[in-house]
């Protein structure tokens, strides 16, 4: 008869930054637009890119172009509710939604993860085995490895959702973030959190560490078989090949790495903090990533020049030309 009493949640509410004083909610929700924006312009002008330049239809740009994918998903995903919630004063989303958005959020981190494995494995055999290479990693094997990546990535936070949906949350609904998160949710259940979330941090410590340790063991064979490169030229033009992608990997990882050694060392953030460095190291990646895709990858480079010069040519000849008919 207890139970039958309680009132159970029917949907959530985001808190976003709790410290934040209203008169800068405005300023916080133009902030977060702008970061949409950018991320929306830049991951799509790198699709365009990729379309329209057969030059860039090689393995390595493939991989890009899942990272692309993910980053404007993610970002479509936990964006535009938070930036509702500060501009309309719309923080609240249903109890469905909330799960579905949690689940988005885990599954596009860790396509992420195993895309950059990818990647990792990618630079290691180019560099390590150079021979091998061309029969190993063509645009049909980087194809069936990503979708492989998209495909196995979906279990584990599949069952992270079908593991808390059915607790009874019947105490707070607000969630104290920015978008639905499995930690955010899970701790307003009206149970023990203990038997869901081991198991979920066991998971994405699998999810996170297994391909940090493969990319750590890349790359420092990458530095090993370099160094052995007699000419410093040499070694320099090898290693220009992975930097953009030693790059990418580093703004990841080590945000990550960061917040979680933080923690078991007993350093401690306040909340809001703790929201800001989550949505830095969630947002500032697929924001940049395009810069560093233009100003690191060569074909990319070169590509992105042929497309300017294209467009800046005939806007100089109509230019000549109204000039001499005057």
């Amino acid at each position: 008869m207890e139970e039958r009493n309680q009132s159970f949640v029917t949907e959530f509410v985001l808190i976003g930054f709790p410290g934040l004083h209203s008169e800068y909610q405005g300023l916080a929700s133009a902030v977060l637009f702008l970061v949409y924006f950018l991320i929306l312009i830049g991951n799509s002008a790198v699709i365009l890119l990729f379309v329209t330049d057969q030059g860039l239809h090689k393995p390595m740009y493939y991989i890009i172009l899942n990272l692309v994918a993910s980053d404007i998903l993610f970002s479509t995903t936990t964006l535009p509710k938070i930036i509702s919630k500060y501009w309309f004063q719309s923080g609240t989303i249903s109890f469905t939604a909330c799960f579905v958005q949690m689940y988005f959020v885990h599954y596009l981190g860790t396509v992420n993860s195993f895309v950059l494995f990818i990647m990792a494995l990618d630079r290691y055999l180019a560099i390590c085995h150079p021979l091998k290479y061309p029969i190993l990693i063509r645009n049909s094997t980087i194809v069936i490895l990503s979708v492989t990546a998209w495909v196995v990535a979906k279990a584990a936070p599949l069952m992270l959702v079908i593991r808390a949906y059915p607790l009874p949350y019947c105490g707070s609904n607000k969630i104290i973030h920015c978008y639905c998160d499995h930690i955010g949710i899970t701790k307003l259940a009206c149970t023990d959190r203990a038997p869901y979330g081991i198991p979920a941090l066991i998971s994405a410590m699998i999810v996170l560490l297994v391909p940090l340790a493969f990319i750590i063991f890349s790359y420092c064979s990458i530095i090993v078989a370099v160094l052995k490169i007699a000419n410093l030229q040499g070694r320099l033009k090898t290693m220009s090949t992975c930097s953009a992608q030693l790059i990418i990997i580093s703004l990841y990882y080590l945000p990550r790495c960061f917040v979680y050694l933080s923690s078991n060392v007993g350093l401690k953030f306040s909340t809001d903090m703790r929201i800001v460095i989550i949505m830095l190291y969630s947002l500032l990646p697929p924001m940049v990533n395009p810069l560093i895709y233009c100003l690191r990858a060569q074909d990319m480079r070169e590509s992105l020049s042929k497309r300017f010069k294209k467009t800046t040519v005939p806007q100089k000849a109509q230019i000549n030309a109204i000039c001499n008919n005057k």
